[in-house]
């Protein structure tokens, strides 16, 4: 499954594994520079990701005359 049709969930996980693994120490060189060269464009489709969502959640905020309404994030705990 190629980096652009996982889903952000899945990208991130695979993330925390490769992590994970160079955390170790025992990669080889040669399988830790692809885990990096994995790990950067895993990076790179999540903050794609991110940027839409964001973008999606601005569209949907908007006033009815279709300026941006800007309101206070409250967290439910």
């Amino acid at each position: 499954m190629s980096e652009t049709s996982k889903t952000f969930e899945q990208s991130i996980g695979r993330l925390d594994e490769i992590v994970k693994l160079m955390e170790r120490g025992s990669v080889p060189l040669e399988q830790a520079l692809q885990l990096f060269q994995e790990g950067t464009a895993l990076v790179k489709s999540c903050n794609s990701m991110l940027d839409k969502a964001e973008l999606e959640v601005v569209r949907l905020m908007k006033s009815a005359d279709g300026t941006p309404v800007e309101t206070e994030f409250v967290r439910d705990e």
